[in-house]
């Protein structure tokens, strides 16, 4: 594990990478983290993991930005007994946010 990519990392999200993994980026929301490792997507709501999956396992990204509000990231994975997650992503977040949405759009095209 790379500890310089890793030690700014949310202690709800170390618990979980392997050893060989690295924390790419992550974003905070008004309830929970969206990260990018390596090898996976993750989302946490109140430190417990609800979604953990492999890039080619995410059919579809939304970030919704409306005036006035926290921005609306929905993660759609694959397979519909994984539910969407929905978070909200506070402006103070969007420039994280955005690597986080790079990052996955491009692992996601990767794997077509």
């Amino acid at each position: 594990m790379s500890q310089e990519r890793n030690e700014d990392a949310e202690p709800s999200l170390l618990r979980i990478l392997q050893p060989d993994e690295e924390l790419d980026v992550q974003a905070q929301a008004m309830d929970g983290i969206v990260a990018v490792t390596n090898r996976r997507l993750v989302i946490t709501n109140n430190a417990r993991v609800v979604l953990d999956v492999p890039y080619g396992e995410v059919r579809r990204i939304q970030f919704d930005i409306e005036r006035g509000r926290p921005a609306t990231f929905v993660v759609v994975p694959d397979d519909p007994s994984n539910p969407p997650e929905v978070l909200a992503i506070p402006v103070s977040e969007y420039e994280d946010a955005g690597r986080v949405l790079a990052l996955i759009g491009e692992r996601i095209a990767q794997r077509e």
